[in-house]
């Protein structure tokens, strides 16, 4: 039986909270937009948190100055919000100057299914991995979460993380699994080929890799967590492989697809690169997210499907 945990912003939270109550210099900002997790900064913490408003660009310049003032600032919003619209302000005045303030994206993805375009998180890995000097985290479940919050904490230059709302099965069993130095984790051992995703995408992965088993296919497993540089950590499990599969609910432009096709055009040994991910659109389905992935054949069924045909080219 799978073991469902808490929601992955609730745990991040959860653990930024103990982190600035033992620190009065972590602030926690945001732009109007409530979660219940944020209730304990308000009533214990209150001098540490800090409702913007509906002012995101505004609210970026201003923890740009608290962190010239010596705070570690955390930012929340939803992520089209965060990223698209406040792409000026976090060039210039975050990473221009290496600021430390930790941008917290909420709704990966297709998590805001229902919201269309204007909520979508596709595209958000493609403009941040193109900033000097940001640190991109897509955690896959809660424990994860939990580690980065306190990592982040100490860390001295900009970042982002991006978040789902609701909670997922757990991938790792206890935090001590996780090493984000790394980068990277290896989930499920394979010979054959191995899926490389991230964040909710990981599980997807798992079951993608279970069907292709009853298919005589051995297929690994990698979570990529760290976004912004990739290790030789990768090479070292894909090098002696024929094939690597991208798997992401994102853009095919500017995600992992693209960032792991460049790390291995860099390669002596190439395996074979497939890169499944949405098409460069807007996605105009609207449903449950189970839903909205199915009609851009990112369901189980499709990949595999896509996976098979690729292999037989």
């Amino acid at each position: 039986m799978k073991h469902w945990a808490t929601g992955m912003r609730d745990s991040f939270f959860g653990s930024l909270f103990k982190v600035a109550k033992a620190d009065p210099d972590v602030i926690l900002m945001t732009s109007d937009i409530g979660a219940v997790c944020h209730d304990k900064f308000k009533k214990v913490l209150p001098s540490q948190y800090v409702n913007a408003g509906v002012a995101e660009q505004n609210m970026v310049g201003l923890a740009a100055g608290l962190a010239l003032s010596g705070k570690r600032v955390f930012l929340y919003t939803i992520i089209p919000f965060l990223t698209m619209r406040c792409y000026e302000q976090i060039r210039l005045d975050l990473c221009c100057m290496n600021l430390p303030v930790t941008l917290v994206g909420i709704g990966a993805g297709l998590d805001y299914s229902t919201l269309g375009p204007t909520h979508h998180a596709v595209s958000d890995i493609a403009l941040m991995r193109s900033l000097p000097h940001m640190a991109i985290y897509s955690p896959s479940d809660n424990l994860m979460a939990q580690k980065i919050a306190e990592v982040t904490c100490e860390n001295r230059g900009p970042q982002y993380i991006r978040l789902d709302r609701v909670g997922a099965p757990l991938i790792y069993k206890t935090s001590k699994d996780i090493d984000l130095a790394k980068g990277l984790s290896v989930i499920k051992e394979g010979r054959d080929l191995y899926i490389i995703s991230t964040g909710r995408m990981v599980h997807r992965a798992l079951d993608v890799a279970a069907k292709l088993s009853g298919r005589s296919i051995d297929a690994g497993v990698i979570d990529l967590f760290r976004l912004d540089k990739i290790g030789e950590g990768l090479a070292k499990i894909v090098g002696s492989l024929d094939a690597v599969v991208t798997l992401e609910e994102h853009s095919e432009v500017g995600g992992i697809g693209e960032a792991v096709a460049g790390f291995l055009a860099q390669r002596s040994h190439r395996p074979r690169l497939i890169r499944i991910a949405l098409k460069n659109d807007f996605c105009r389905d609207y449903g449950s997210r189970e839903y909205v992935l199915k009609a851009n054949g990112l369901d189980v069924d499709s990949i595999v499907k896509r996976i098979k045909r690729s292999l037989r080219n």
